[in-house]
């Protein structure tokens, strides 16, 4: 099954569910705009190759802020998440976490790894 296929609401029902097993708390603004950015690169992952030209100003229309709004919460919601998520879940999606030593993943990588899961996910079923 491919990722078009799906309706929306199927697919952010999805994120959403492993957003909050990786631990983004859902009451950050970078929340929303994480769940958005990941579904948007579900469905396109031409867009994580140019998130600050292509992702971050989409996001920032939907919600009518800036850009660098965006990029900064989606920043702060994964260095949250990074700091008090689940090891193990950042383990097997990533291959390393916080335990590790490592650095937390760029909003790039975290959000291309998220939307590669999706996808691949989504063919599975």
């Amino acid at each position: 099954m491919e990722i078009s296929v799906l309706k929306d609401y199927e697919l952010e029902r999805y994120i959403t569910e492993i957003m909050l097993d990786i631990g983004v708390p859902a009451h950050l603004k970078g929340y929303h705009y994480l769940r958005d950015a990941i579904m948007m690169s579900g469905r396109d992952m031409e867009v994580v190759s140019s998130v600050t030209k292509l992702l971050y100003p989409a996001i920032a229309r939907r919600f009518r802020t800036t850009d660098q709004k965006v990029e900064r919460a989606i920043r702060n919601a994964i260095e949250v998440s990074w700091n008090r998520g689940n090891t193990e879940t950042f383990e097997k999606m990533f291959g390393y976490s916080a335990l590790s030593g490592r650095t937390r993943p760029t909003n790039s990588e975290y959000i291309a790894r998220i939307a590669d899961k999706v996808r691949l996910d989504v063919r599975a079923m």
